[in-house]
């Protein structure tokens, strides 16, 4: 530690790895160097295998022992308590709409909605761009009941690792080293040894260059794994003492007697923990060393026969039976005649650990159980029940303040537990042996930590009682955790235990299906809650577990039924209680949902995800208010509860509050960045706000999270069309149909896509194929009926609508498109009587009315003309070709004073609505004052702005021969508009227009009165 860990010429060593026989002063020597390193001002922590059972407790403990030197790990503290919210989530039912990516969110096949044709015809919404004009979306998609991730199922060690790296990077700005300690590396390694690997190779961040590792354990490393980090580990031998050092030693310890020495030389055969000994018994002869049998046995034997006291004596052998000791423990262990000895006993050179427990040295410990369970069997059996006695004691008091559910989530309970359950098997074996298995069941529910300890200590209570039987469960539930599935590897093991209770094989079956629940092996899951239910029908849980597969596959009614018999058999069942109520949610019963989850939280008020279940109850019925608070309750017990920060992102959208929507979107990507569900989310806001290119940023980086996720492709080409990037628009939607090529959504939107361009065929085509995959879908049959007439196809257009209105009497915008069609084939009475049976379905429906206002005007009806787009107005005073509209009727009718009212408002209110612009210099030229404005006609008819389409040019085209073009061009640009505007009614305007020109003097009178005569001739024709 004398290095600079950042030299290049001559940079530390960084990787230590000790090794030698047990008892050669490994766990001594890491003490050693602990205490050195803490002296040159290191920051210092040690784990062995009485803290590790997986990575997550390595890691607690070695950031616990950090803090306690230089401070809070405050970060790392926040993921772990993240890391345990989500590992408890994975005994949460799941909301249908979880931290999934977005294309497990979104329906595959949307009913579409609203088109994006205005209502109304001519030149007015010619001009007009029918996306900015439209109302509503263009798209509608319905949310699939696709199921959700499983939030938590097994838990990020790697977020965990993450944190702790930044922990560790944080520490080494403000201190020179950073060593850890990991101690009994042959039996932590099962655990550590990839994650070590992982660590070192930096997988999860950089690892500063001042934080040393030194390993300690009996075998080499091994050549394979380790391959890649060889020449960097200092290898650090230790071998027994020569006959000098153990000379050396004994002299120290005032043992000199050659006779002794050379006993002494060839018992201990120089391994140092015997040597120590046998050194601390003061041996005077030879024959007081020598002796047959083991030599760890004598030379533990005979270091306990010469201690003299006998209370010393028996607390030493008394206190070698517990797996771990603290003060309490000792006086149970010891007994009253051991008072005061303590400390005493700590200072022995076998004992060691950190803070209040303690534990022998393996080779001690292992001599000593050995020789008692030997030589006084009734002894052995009575020490052993009395300690399992005193731990279920302790268990029990603290079962008093702990409820029953949160027990083997208890530290404390699950110690004093796993103690009593080892001393019980030490004392009677076979006896104990199934009660024994019936916890291994439980524990196996656990997270694979817990279940790894409980198969520890079966493993040692094997090994220290050499019983048979017990030793081939631990081989084989030791074999089964080696798997990738250790939890129902062993639950598949245990159920080969004849003796397990019926009982206790339902709680195998549960656990097995919660396991395959979780593994989204669905059918396999079920089947195991059958058998669960079979061995014991008053299994809660199994019944609860059930239901909940059964909501998560659709099956609602068979789900409420489930939870209702759990419920029945545990009343208080909270998480019961809100799952029926996601169930209730998802088939539709609001007010059942509501109910359940309401309840829920009553019985637990931190039961978090049935709080945010409800705001999407709230959510899917449009109370968005409701759903927000909920989804705020929520965060404030949980700011880091991504999911609800995304759910309440959506219901802002939902709301059309874009700016609150992108702040808590935006805010859930900052707690997971990988969120493709979040990222797709705030691009649809984006695109909602009309935000397109924010929109197309946020679709493109999901889909570079996810590059198959067909939604936020197909979301990328909606965006594209509505900012009028029609051919980006067919890229993204066609990529999207190689995805998937019945995705019915992404047909219909490349329809429209091609339909807003002008490609009718295309369009057509799309349409189609939509029908073909779904031919009960009323809104592509509309869809195309309208691009039909577009197309100027009017008989074609009334056949699809009429067929759409077939599978769907009550669809709106099919009778609103219909009524177009006749208004614009010149049928204004059959379009009069769609519009008005919209309107008995919709009697707010502005567009409807003022659609049936131009129907009105086009027959020549003014008043009624007038009184509809009137009342269109008053339910929607921002639609300005309305406005537009009643100005042109009030003019044709003669009522000069109220158009010009009508279109100075619309200019005023609208000023770069070219539709108004229009009418205002029509009133401007039809009085007389053609001349004066023919600049603003030069402007407006030349403006970059005007419709790029073929019919709308064509309505250009000839209004610029009309008004501002030297020449006659009218023969020429009539043509053009008959060739594109087949239908009387699409001409009705323009008929109207020439008709009030025609009466002017001059040159655009003339030209107004041929264009008259030629259409008219066309149509007499």
């Amino acid at each position: 530690m004398s290095k600079d860990p950042l030299s290049e010429d001559d940079p530390a060593d960084f990787l230590f790895h000790v090794r030698g026989v047990g008892g050669v002063g490994k766990s001594t020597l890491l003490r050693q160097w602990q205490e050195a390193a803490r002296r040159a001002d290191a920051v210092t922590a040690v784990v062995d295998e009485n803290d590790v059972h997986g990575v997550q407790q390595a890691l607690i403990e070695l950031a616990r022992q950090l803090a306690e030197q230089a401070g809070p790990c405050k970060e790392f503290d926040k993921a772990v308590e993240q890391l345990r919210r989500e590992q408890a989530a994975q005994a949460e039912p799941m909301p249908v709409e979880g931290e999934a990516s977005v294309s497990s969110r979104v329906v595959t096949q949307a009913a579409l909605g609203a088109a994006s044709l205005i209502p109304g015809a001519g030149v007015v919404t010619a001009m007009a761009n029918p996306d900015t004009a439209a109302q509503g979306l263009d798209r509608l998609r319905s949310a699939s009941r696709s199921r959700a991730q499983r939030r938590g199922g097994r838990g990020d060690e790697a977020g965990l690792s993450r944190a702790f790296v930044g922990e560790l990077e944080r520490l080494c700005r403000r201190q020179q080293w950073v060593v850890l300690f990991f101690d009994t590396w042959e039996q932590t390694a099962q655990y550590l040894d990839g994650w070590l690997l992982r660590l070192l190779g930096e997988e999860f961040g950089l690892v500063p260059a001042n934080v040393v590792v030194v390993l300690a354990g009996r075998e080499e490393l091994s050549e394979r794994e380790w391959a890649l980090l060889r020449d960097q580990v200092a290898d650090v031998p230790l071998e027994v003492f020569t006959e000098a050092e153990t000379r050396s030693l004994l002299a120290s310890r005032g043992v000199n007697e050659p006779g002794v020495v050379d006993a002494v030389l060839q018992l201990s055969m120089g391994l140092p923990l015997l040597v120590e000994l046998l050194a601390l018994a003061r041996p005077h002869t030879a024959e007081d060393v020598d002796a047959d049998g083991d030599l760890a046995d004598v030379a533990v034997e005979r270091f306990v026969q010469w201690i003299t006291e006998p209370e010393r004596r028996e607390a030493v052998r008394a206190c070698a039976l517990p797996l771990q000791l603290n003060k309490d423990v000792f006086a149970t262990a010891a007994g009253p005649e051991a008072e005061g000895l303590w400390e005493w006993l700590c200072g022995q050179p076998f004992i060691s650990g950190r803070g209040d427990y303690k534990h022998y040295h393996a080779v001690v410990r292992a001599s000593m159980v050995r020789q008692q369970r030997v030589h006084s069997p009734q002894g052995w059996a009575t020490a052993h029940l009395r300690l399992a006695d005193t731990h279920a004691t302790w268990r029990a008091a603290v079962e008093e303040r702990l409820p029953e559910t949160k027990r083997w989530k208890d530290a404390e309970w699950r110690r004093h537990h796993l103690d009593e359950t080892y001393h019980r098997l030490c004392a009677h074996p076979g006896t104990h042996l199934t009660a024994v298995l019936e916890q291994v069941v439980h524990a196996a529910s656990e997270e694979p930590a817990v279940l790894r300890q409980w198969i520890e200590t079966l493993e040692q209570a094997a090994q220290d009682t050499t019983d048979t039987t017990l030793l081939t469960w631990a081989k084989r539930l030791r074999g089964a955790l080696t798997g990738d599935e250790p939890a129902l590897a062993c639950l598949g093991v245990l159920l080969s235990h004849s003796q397990l209770s019926s009982e206790s094989r339902g709680w195998v079956y549960t656990y097995r299906g919660i396991r395959l629940y979780l593994g989204d092996q669905d059918e396999e899951a079920l089947a195991e809650f059958d058998r669960a239910i079979a061995h014991n029908a008053r299994n809660a849980l199994a019944w609860a577990r059930r239901g909940e597969e059964h909501r998560l596959l659709g099956n609602y009614d068979q789900a409420v039924a489930d939870l209702t018999v759990a419920l029945e058999l545990d009343s208080a069942n909270a998480w019961a209680l809100g799952s029926r109520g996601q169930a209730h949610q998802q088939a539709g019963r609001d007010q059942e949902a509501l109910t359940d989850l309401t309840a829920a939280l009553e019985i637990d008020p931190t039961l978090n995800w049935a709080r945010g279940a409800r705001g999407e109850t709230h959510q899917q019925a449009g109370r968005y208010d409701e759903a927000v608070t909920d989804y705020t309750a929520a965060l404030e017990l949980d700011p880091t509860f991504a999911w609800a920060l995304t759910q309440r992102g959506e219901t802002h959208r939902q709301a059309g509050r874009y700016d609150e929507a992108v702040t808590d979107l935006t805010a859930a990507l900052e707690l997971d960045p990988t969120s493709a569900w979040a990222r797709g989310a705030r691009g649809e806001t984006h695109r909602e706000a009309g935000r397109y290119d924010e929109a197309v940023t946020d679709y493109t980086a999901a889909l570079e999270l996810d590059p198959t996720d067909t939604w936020a492709l197909g979301s990328r080409g909606l965006a594209h069309r509505q900012a009028d990037r029609y051919d980006e628009a067919v890229t993204d939607l066609t990529a999207a149909l190689q995805l998937d090529p019945t995705y019915t959504w992404a047909l219909g939107s490349r329809g429209q896509a091609h339909q807003q361009a002008g490609r009718y065929d295309e369009a057509v085509t799309d349409y189609t194929a939509a029908l073909e995959l779904d031919p009960t879908n009323a809104w592509p049959l509309t869809k195309r009926g309208e691009t039909h007439r577009e197309a100027g196809r009017y008989d074609q257009a009334v056949t699809d609508l009429t067929a759409a209105l077939q599978l769907d009497p009550t669809y709106t915008w099919a009778l609103i498109q219909r009524g177009e069609t006749h208004r614009q084939a010149g049928r204004y009475d059959q379009a009069v009587t769609d519009y008005t049976t919209a309107l008995q379905l919709d009697p707010t429906n502005a567009w409807a009315l003022g659609s049936r206002g131009q129907a009105h005007q086009q027959a020549g009806r003014y008043d009624e003309a007038v009184t509809d787009l009137t009342a269109a107005l008053e339910l929607n005073p921002t639609l300005n070709w309305a406005l537009a509209s009643r100005s042109q009727t009030h003019r044709q009718a003669g009522h000069r004073e109220e158009a010009r009212m009508d279109v100075e408002q619309a200019t005023e209110t609208h000023p770069d609505d070219l539709g108004c612009a229009f009418e205002k210099l029509m009133l401007e030229t039809v009085e007389g004052r053609s001349e004066a404005f023919r600049e603003q006609w030069r402007q407006l008819l030349t403006s970059s702005v005007i419709p790029q389409d073929e019919a709308g040019g064509s309505y250009v085209r000839l209004f610029r021969a009309l008004l501002i073009e030297p020449g006659n061009g009218v023969p020429e640009a009539t043509a053009g508009v008959l060739a594109t505007h087949p239908g009387d009614g699409d001409l009705a305007d323009v008929v109207c227009y020439l008709i009030e020109l025609s009466v002017l003097e001059g040159e655009v009178g003339e030209r107004a009165r041929q264009c008259h005569g030629l259409i008219v001739g066309r149509s007499s024709s």
